[in-house]
């Protein structure tokens, strides 16, 4: 892209956008006008499309709501789009998932993404305690003694 356009487009662009891809299931929070007041709505739904780059950059978000398909046009470094939280990682193996206009119930699900291994810290526990817990199951339990028995013939 021309260097001139560049910095032009800089300090339009957001910096808090999370990472999303095809197929994950996003929540887009709107801010909408009615009147002279101003509120946030949210609109979750499965990215089906993604397009441009920049201040252009659009996603596609698409929900079933009442039997309905909706598809809604977003652009992601708008003013209008107060935040975008990623709600669940999508597994697909397409650019553009149109196919799923065609399906319906639970043909349009969706894999959910595996990712890496995750970290079992619980939030407010210390570390420090976490860690005599194992080393006490670790440790082996002292054996008892059996009593022997004697036959007395």
């Amino acid at each position: 892209m021309n260097q001139i356009i560049q910095e032009i487009e800089a300090p339009l662009i957001k910096d808090n956008v999370p990472q999303m891809n095809i197929g994950d299931t996003v929540k887009v929070f709107v801010k909408i006008v009615e009147g002279n007041k101003e509120r946030t709505q949210g609109y979750e739904g499965v990215i089906i499309k993604r397009r441009g780059s920049g201040v252009g950059e659009t996603i596609t978000v698409r929900r079933v709501f009442q039997g309905i398909g909706i598809e809604r046009v977003f652009l992601v470094n708008s003013p209008r789009v107060e935040k975008i939280t990623v709600q669940r990682r999508g597994h697909v193996r397409r650019a553009k998932l149109y196919y799923l206009r065609k399906r319906t119930g639970k043909a349009t699900r969706i894999k959910e993404k595996v990712t890496g291994k995750k970290e079992l810290v619980t939030a407010g526990a210390p570390a420090e305690k976490a860690a005599p817990a194992k080393a006490e199951k670790a440790a082996p339990a002292p054996a008892e003694s059996a009593p022997e028995t004697t036959s007395e013939s």
